[in-house]
């Protein structure tokens, strides 16, 4: 599972990248995301958010282009859902827990 921070680090990365009309490679990602190469290869999300990223660089308006974009926003949204989920079994686990008197 991709932790939400590394996940993070990697779209800023992508986004930094876009804004400076600088091409989004697994080497400049990896760079300025302060990861490694086969890090971003191995793991699948990531290596879908830089996909994307590669691909919004050229056309965005094509079907390719918007089912690029919907896999990023699913992709986006299992790791917040894993995220909300963890978090409620923290929340469980505390409320369960005995108080201190």
């Amino acid at each position: 599972m991709t932790s939400p921070e590394l996940l993070a680090r990697v779209e800023d990365a992508c986004t930094q990248l876009l804004h400076q009309h600088e091409p989004v490679t697994f080497t400049a990602v990896a760079a300025r995301a302060a990861v490694s190469r086969t890090s971003l290869y191995r793991d699948e999300t990531l290596r879908a958010v830089i996909e994307d990223h590669r691909h919004r660089s050229h056309d965005p308006r094509s079907l390719s282009g918007i089912l690029v974009e919907v896999a990023h926003l699913r992709t986006a949204v299992e790791a917040l859902a894993e995220r909300v989920r963890s978090h409620e079994e923290q929340l469980r686990r505390l409320s369960r827990a005995p108080k201190a008197d």
